[in-house]
């Protein structure tokens, strides 16, 4: 399905169900300033062409025990297809990897953001798994000492 043109609503429509993806649709076109109805088919919209990728609930680091939060550089030997393919498939199993970017302008090749619940965990991480993946060159590590800004919605001011 072709991605529509977006217009205000539907960019009220996003802002509101990023902040609470559990809003009723009643209160969602209420806040939007539709009927039920037309509500309803726009977002169904939004999901069929996927601008609505998923609906997730977030959870508090923290208060799960996973207190510390590490950015990890990670360069490989070289970028030879079936060693980025081994290195992308290895890190994705991993569920304390929030992220993994493969990045350009770095000394690194790779990215990952971890979460950790201390340092005896993120030590056996890297020991038992991260160094053990063919082909890597080096490792640096960087703690999250405070998160100054986290947020997990997209900015649509550029939607008029």
């Amino acid at each position: 399905m072709p991605i529509p043109k977006l217009d205000r609503i539907d960019r009220r429509i996003l802002e509101e169900i990023q902040v609470d993806g559990s809003i009723s649709n009643l209160e969602l076109s209420e806040r939007v300033g539709l009927s039920p109805s037309p509500c309803a088919r726009r977002i169904k919209i939004l999901q069929e062409t996927g601008i609505i990728n998923r609906q997730i609930t977030l959870l508090d680091q923290e208060k799960l025990g996973l207190p510390i939060s590490i950015y990890v550089m990670v360069c490989l030997e070289n970028q030879e297809s079936g060693r980025l393919e081994n290195f992308d498939r290895s890190v994705s199993a991993w569920p304390e990897v929030l992220e993994c970017s493969l990045i350009t302008g770095s000394d690194a090749d790779y990215l990952l953001k971890v979460v950790m619940p201390d340092m005896d965990y993120y030590q056996r991480f890297l020991l038992k798994k991260l160094n053990r993946i063919d082909g890597i060159r080096s490792i640096k590590t960087s703690f999250v000492l405070r998160k100054v800004v986290q947020r997990t919605e997209l900015p649509l001011d550029h939607i008029k």
